[in-house]
């Protein structure tokens, strides 16, 4: 891939600091010399973030996060016959590999940007990336998976409620475009051209209250609305044929229960398993009070989706023609590695605050007109026993 931010024939120019220093040899795995050089390497002479070293600025994870990644690319990524080398000629270790991937993935600079940075050939940044995509694909997929037992949705559903006492709720549903410049001589541009006449991409996500991608899809045109997505989506078949959110029911009174179900914005339909907001101005006290808590909730899959382009820069921006049959896998690695950090417990993404909350700018709210009838009913009863009526 070309550059993935700025404009055409124009790449940004990043200070180029002692580049023998860092291709003077690859260096022992995992030690804190090696992690000091690189993180120096890298980040020259700019200061580290308040309360962190220099590899956290730059990489916005803990050098513990930081192995556990190289340990699930280690296999894919030393197997192969290919020896990644330096501009000068020395090889590349394992961790000089991951970070350069790492590093391609979260600054969002171009191919040249970040191999002069690391002094090594452009073409060596793209070969090690795509290598490095296909390792997390193969041996980190099981960060992105639905709660598998009875304690881990049981636990999902009691921090929802503590949000805004929205019961038996499983997840937050939102998607976000991730737009391309393409060439108006390709023959299929027209295919990824949306509302916006941008050309994107659909990235869906179903979230928990932890930020935790639990369910993505990517892959469509951005011309596609949230509820074309959807239904294109396997969760929604196993939602429909009652494969998923098929768990305990709970009561709101004697004569009602609340099923299990996600939420999500008015783009998407109204269904038995999906709840929307209502619409409309003129809204009565309980069914405002509702949205009021709706939002209040389902804004973690907003956050989510912003801390995912915030981070992992490469798919933030106006994207320089990208293959879109690799596309869809950039995107779900760095579903992945977004959720590593989380599972890793790290906390350094905690000392970088949100600089932006709107992952879709430009893109205005989508409206659903899709009501489904048990829906509906369902919704006006959980509005009710919100109201405490």
């Amino acid at each position: 891939m070309g550059p993935v931010r700025g404009q055409k024939k124009k790449r940004k120019v990043e200070k180029k600091v002692e580049k023998d220093y860092f291709a003077s040899g690859s260096s022992e795995n995992g030690s804190a010399d090696w992690f000091e050089m690189l993180s120096r390497k890298i980040a020259g002479n700019v200061s580290p973030s308040k309360g962190l070293d220099k590899f956290q600025s730059v990489f916005k994870m803990s050098r513990r996060t930081f192995d556990y990644i190289c340990s699930l690319a280690e296999e894919h990524m030393q197997a192969k016959s290919a020896h990644f080398v330096f501009s000068n000629g020395k090889p590349m270790s394992l961790h000089e590999q991951v970070a350069l991937a790492l590093r391609r993935l979260s600054s969002g600079n171009s191919l040249i940007s970040v191999g002069d940075s690391f002094g090594a050939h452009h073409s060596t940044v793209s070969q090690v990336t795509w290598r490095f995509i296909e390792a997390i694909e193969e041996k980190g997929l099981h960060h992105i998976r639905w709660p598998s037992t009875e304690e881990d949705i049981t636990q999902i559903k009691s921090k929802f409620e503590r949000i805004q006492g929205l019961p038996n709720c499983c997840g937050a549903i939102d998607a976000t475009h991730i737009t391309m410049m393409l060439s108006s001589s390709e023959q299929t541009a027209d295919v990824w051209l949306d509302k916006n006449n941008n050309h994107s991409m659909v990235l869906q996500a179903i979230v928990d209250p932890d930020m935790r991608f639990r369910d993505v899809v990517t892959g469509l045109p951005g011309k596609m609305n949230e509820n074309s997505v959807l239904q294109s989506s396997n969760f929604f078949k196993l939602c429909e044929t009652g494969e998923r959110l098929n768990g305990n029911a709970i009561k709101l009174t004697e004569e009602t229960e609340l099923r299990e179900y996600i939420i999500g914005d008015s783009g998407f339909p109204l269904l038995p398993w999906l709840l929307t907001p209502y619409q409309g101005k003129e809204l009565s006290e309980s069914k405002a009070e509702f949205n009021k808590r709706h939002f209040a909730t389902r804004i973690v899959a907003q956050r989510a989706l912003s801390r995912l382009k915030e981070v992992w820069k490469m798919i933030h921006g106006m994207m320089w023609r990208p293959d879109k049959n690799k596309l869809p896998r950039f995107i779900l690695v760095c579903c992945i590695l977004h959720n590593i950090v989380i599972d890793m417990e790290d906390e350094v993404l905690d000392e970088f605050p949100l600089s932006f909350h709107n992952h879709d700018p430009g893109y205005g709210q989508e409206v659903c007109e899709s009501v489904d009838s048990t829906a509906s009913v369902l919704r006006d009863n959980l509005s009710l026993h919100l109201s405490g009526r």
